[in-house]
């Protein structure tokens, strides 16, 4: 892997093009985003003269074949809207493509599924989507455990976290830690919940749950949550799978936004102007843009929270029910300070999995056509996740119903 395309410099693509110029295999990282500015404060803190920053205007297919020119990938680390875009820019130009997070439909629709499909396929590419922590670890998670079952009941992820530090006011405003606009409408959606063969959706914030996530998280309440495992792990698991969710922390503030209506992008008039009530909270709310840029050993040592990527699988093995749990263990401060030493960043968990994903493309290591996690071998990603210089450390425990008569 010579060349990539990395495509965003925000909070995911600034530490995704930091993990690259470390690694020996990738001699040059096109680092494009409409914002040159941004991208360019982004190259100077990698201080790597493999990296470029170039101005790029992702609805703009002309520039992205610009800068795709000689890359052997694209990782598109921007906002869902522009995913088709770049995905077609990669199917036309020969190049394998990657992103974090996809359209749950893509994978849910037949014909949808099946159109990309095919055509990544005919071109003897490969489409892989979803690949950050969640989507993405999770469906790592889940694959390793149901390669270990005969058949497979059910699978659950769950995600829960919590801040390490008291904030500093009484009274605080909504902080995302990743893209607001993405974050907010996330909220708003009907949940993908899979049953019985088929796809439903319930509304958004039901199904409330207090689950027990392992120390020191303890019991946090979350609800379903419009996600992409749900839709992928069914299409691409197999094995009877007969359920599929995925619950999420509830969040007060972006779940009185949502119910006040300020994730609708239906202008309202406001004494005589018209304005979409989302682009209100997108002008006032703080951007995690500058995480990355602000990155030091000392913030390292200091995390803001402690959080839990969690699968359930529940299945058999030679005809007896085994239920599995899956986690991540977080890391100590130690490790984090070794993982931002040697990469530049220790914001890793979704930028590191879409890096994996790239180096899996280049080196054939991926099923053609339209793909997730799932879909790979979970050892292999997991030991270049550690060839990368971050090893993905995992718990996991197991529960076995045995008949004797």
């Amino acid at each position: 892997m010579k060349k990539v395309l990395v495509i965003g410099a925000g909070a995911q693509g600034g530490p995704c093009a930091s993990i690259l110029s470390r690694q020996e295999d990738v001699s040059k990282i096109v680092l494009g985003d409409i914002d040159v500015g941004l991208a360019t404060k982004v190259k100077d803190k990698i201080k790597s003269n493999k990296v470029t920053a170039v101005k790029l205007d992702a609805s703009r297919t002309e520039e992205i074949e610009k800068a795709a020119r000689g890359a052997d990938v694209i990782i598109n680390l921007t906002p869902l809207d522009f995913n088709v875009n770049i995905m077609q820019v990669a199917l036309s130009s020969g190049i394998p493509y990657v992103d974090a997070a996809s359209w749950n439909d893509v994978f849910e629709v037949d014909s949808k599924f099946e159109k990309t499909d095919s055509e990544f396929k005919q071109a003897g590419l490969t489409a892989f989507t979803n690949c950050g922590a969640t989507p993405g670890i999770t469906n790592v998670m889940a694959r390793y455990v149901c390669d270990k079952l005969d058949s497979v009941a059910e699978i659950r992820i769950r995600v829960g976290g919590k801040a390490l530090q008291k904030p500093k006011e009484v009274v605080r405003g909504w902080e995302p830690t990743w893209s607001p606009e993405t974050a907010l409408t996330d909220f708003g959606l009907e949940p993908t919940v899979f049953e019985n063969g088929k796809y439903n959706y319930p509304p958004p914030f039901s199904g409330p749950e207090e689950y027990r996530f392992p120390e020191p998280l303890g019991s946090v309440l979350v609800t379903h949550h419009t996600h992409e495992e749900p839709a992928t792990l069914p299409r691409f698991i197999g094995k009877g799978i007969k359920y599929c969710d995925f619950k999420y922390p509830i969040d007060p503030i972006a779940g009185s936004l949502v119910k006040m209506g300020f994730a609708s992008y239906e202008p309202i008039e406001v004494k005589g102007v018209k304005v979409a009530p989302i682009h209100v909270v997108l002008k006032l709310v703080r951007h995690p843009v500058n995480t990355f840029l602000n990155e030091t050993e000392e913030t390292v040592k200091h995390p803001a929270g402690v959080f839990f990527l969690v699968a359930e699988v529940t299945g058999a093995k030679s005809g007896d029910p085994v239920t599995y749990k899956i986690w991540i263990s977080p890391m100590t401060v130690e490790e984090r300070l070794q993982i931002f030493r040697r990469l530049g960043t220790a914001q890793i968990f979704i930028a590191l999995p879409a890096a994996i994903a790239a180096k899996m493309c280049v080196n054939g290591e991926t099923p053609k056509g339209l793909i997730s996690p799932e879909c790979v071998d979970p050892v292999r990603f997991l030991e270049i996740s550690a060839s990368t210089g971050a090893p993905l450390r995992f718990r996991e425990v197991s529960s076995k119903e045995v008949s004797i008569s």
